[in-house]
Parts: C-alpha cells; sequence; structure tokens
C-alpha cells in the first residue's frame, strides 16, 4: 500500500511464506521447472536442481527478500480497507497483534496479495461432525509416519491430495482417494515441455501432444476410477485455473491395488464412510486435500469491481490484477508463481505510470 512515495507490507502471520513454512508437508517439491516459479529479477542459482524442495524454495524466498531490502510489518492483521470517494484514497485499519494497537493507513494504491489460500476449505458431507477417527485438512498434514497400518481415507485429486496419498502409503498406511471429477495425470517433464512449447505453438496443439504423451506413460486409467477432462490440460488450466496431476509415484501404486480409487462421499456414519454406489469401508483417518479459498472480502470493503462473491478476479486472466481506484490484486489468478510475477510486473508498470 503505498502512501506518499512509500509502501507498506502488512502480514497478518508471524514470518514470510507461512503457507510454505508451517502448512506444507514435508517431501513437498515445486510441482513446475524451476523457470517457471521464480520471482522478478532473481533467479535460482545455477546449481539448484530443476524441481526446487520445499526448504530450498523457502530460503529462496528469504534470499529474495533480504536482496530487495523488503520489510513487512508481520503479525498485522487487516480489519478493514474503505476508498473515499471524496478524498480519492484507501483507507486502512489495521491490528498490530504483538502490541494490540490499531493502526490505520492511508494510500493512493491498494494491492491485495493475500493469496487464494487464506483459509482451509473443507466441503460440507452428511455425517462428518460425528466422524469417530481424526480429520485434518492437508495444511496440517506432515508426513504419513503416524498413519502407518492405519486406514486413512484422503479427500481430493488434485497434486496435494495424489501426493499425500502416495506418501501414506509409502509409510505403511492402508490407503484410499476420493476421486470426484476428470482429471489429467502427466510427468513432471510432459508439463515441462508443454509449458515451453506454448510459447511457440498453439495450445490446442501442445495439449494434443501432451495427451498423447500421457497415455503413451500411463495408458487408460478410466479402469483404475480416473478419467481425463473434455479439453486439454494447458486449456483447462488457462480456463479454469485447475492444474494436471503431475504424478510422484501415485498411479503406479493405484494400479498396483495398494492406493484404491472410490467415488464421491455421501454419508459418514461413525467411523464408516459411505461412498456413491453404495460402498462402504471403515477409515482411522480423514485427510482432506481439498483446497482453499479467499479471505478478501471478509476485509475489502469496495472491491466490487475486481473481486466476485469469492474473493477471485471477475475478468479472466491475463486481465484480472486491476479494478478501479488505485486497486489491484496479484496472485488470485490461479497461476502459480509465474503468474505472481505476471502480476507484479504489470501492477508496478502501471503505477509508475500513474505517478508521472
Amino acid at each position: 500500500m503505498p502512501i506518499g512515495n512509500f509502501n507498506v507490507i502488512v502480514e497478518r502471520e508471524d514470518c514470510s511464506a507461512s503457507l510454505w513454512r508451517n502448512r506444507a508437508y514435508d517431501r513437498l517439491k515445486l510441482h513446475l521447472a524451476k523457470e517457471f516459479c521464480e520471482l522478478p529479477y532473481m533467479s535460482y542459482p545455477a546449481e539448484a536442481p530443476n524441481y526446487i524442495p520445499k526448504d530450498q524454495f523457502i530460503r529462496y524466498l528469504d534470499n529474495y527478500i533480504e536482496r530487495f531490502n523488503i520489510r513487512p510489518k508481520y503479525h498485522t492483521e487487516v480489519k478493514s480497507c474503505t476508498y473515499d470517494q471524496d478524498k480519492q484514497c484507501w483507507f486502512t485499519l489495521a491490528h498490530d497483534m504483538a502490541t494490540s494497537v490499531d493502526v490505520r493507513y492511508t494510500s493512493r494504491f491498494l494491492v491485495v496479495a493475500s493469496g487464494e489460500n487464506s483459509a482451509e476449505n473443507i466441503p460440507t458431507i452428511h455425517g462428518l461432525n460425528g466422524f469417530a477417527g481424526e480429520t485434518i485438512h492437508s495444511s496440517r498434514y506432515k508426513s504419513g509416519t503416524a498413519y502407518s497400518r492405519k486406514k486413512v481415507l484422503v479427500v481430493g485429486c488434485g497434486n496435494s491430495g495424489m501426493e499425500i496419498a502416495y506418501d501414506l502409503a509409502s509409510h505403511g498406511a492402508n490407503t484410499t482417494i476420493v476421486v470426484r471429477s476428470p482429471v489429467h495425470v502427466v510427468t513432471k517433464e510432459i508439463i515441462r515441455c508443454g509449458m515451453t512449447l506454448v510459447q511457440y505453438m498453439p495450445m490446442n496443439t501442445v495439449d494434443d501432444l501432451l495427451v498423447r504423451m500421457s497415455n503413451s506413460v500411463f495408458g487408460d486409467l478410466s479402469r483404475h476410477g480416473i478419467v481425463r477432462p473434455e479439453i486439454g490440460p494447458l486449456l483447462l488450466k488457462a480456463k479454469t485455473g485447475r492444474s494436471a496431476v503431475i504424478d510422484v509415484g501415485t498411479i503406479g501404486l493405484i494400479k498396483k491395488g495398494t492406493i484404491k480409487v472410490v467415488g464421491n462421499i455421501s454419508t459418514i456414519k461413525g467411523n464408516i464412510v459411505e461412498f456413491d454406489g453404495r460402498k462402504a469401508s471403515t477409515f482411522d483417518a480423514i485427510v482432506f486435500a481439498t483446497g482453499y479459498k479467499s479471505t478478501a472480502n471478509t476485509w475489502l470493503k469496495n472491491g466490487e469491481s475486481m473481486l466476485n462473491g469469492d474473493g477471485l478476479p471477475k475478468k479472466e486472466f491475463p486481465n484480472h490484477w486491476k479494478g478501479a481506484n488505485g486497486l489491484y490484486c496479484a496472485g488470485l489468478a490461479k497461476r502459480g508463481l509465474a503468474g505472481i510475477a505476471m502480476d507484479s510486473r504489470n501492477i508496478a508498470n502501471d503505477i509508475l505510470s500513474s505517478l508521472h
């Protein structure tokens, strides 16, 4: 939030990259190659692996903060942001949690960068509150070590769900995963190839190639309960923000029967989970890899020009980042680090041009 010739970054948590530091499982790596996951003006070290591990990614962010002398005001929670038409500025009320003091900011520009992953999203399931076992969101899952020999259900078949299922099975858990909708499954190198080729070729042509390559690697997965979407992986990402699943070994375990695939949950009774088709099984734990939701609408009071009712951009990528009256958003377009980098450049250039 620029104030005069200065800018202020307020952060609710007590550190940067809190999602990666505190709410990511141990084995996590960036699912995309490093060249697609860089912030502006600083590349990874040349010796860095193609797919950056969690700890190394956190170091990259720490080095970025240090290099550009970024000094967020941590433990500061925004209560409200309101635009004053008469004074043509944003009024932000924040609370310093360390001192219990309210802080007020006045700014010409406001950048919403609170992220798509602000709050856990757990679906409403009949009987869930009465489940007799443990239920956790993927943000609190660290390792399958604690679940050895237990029956665990993973809900969600995105990258997190598939990788958590693999981790659980690798640690000796009796693992089942809920696959509720069509999903593309690819390898890291297939998606890397696609993201490189799409810079030079039509997206439909590249998608065609990616699907053929994936079919060659994995075969027909429909008999294992996994069906491909009708549109290709890159177009699906562009239209909906839904990523292809990058396989880490999960598909091999599904084919072996080590990980079981089930359909949608219909109800839960005690420790018994019933699925569509009247199938049922008992479980000791349920891990919800069902994503997150934006909380921007809870504090942004005049964001109608930019955000919808879910706190996400109204306009489609790449024209999503700008609202009215000096309002911007970064990192809300479901495009990962590459999207955040693009948003950052667009916002900085737009603010700079309006100051001249």
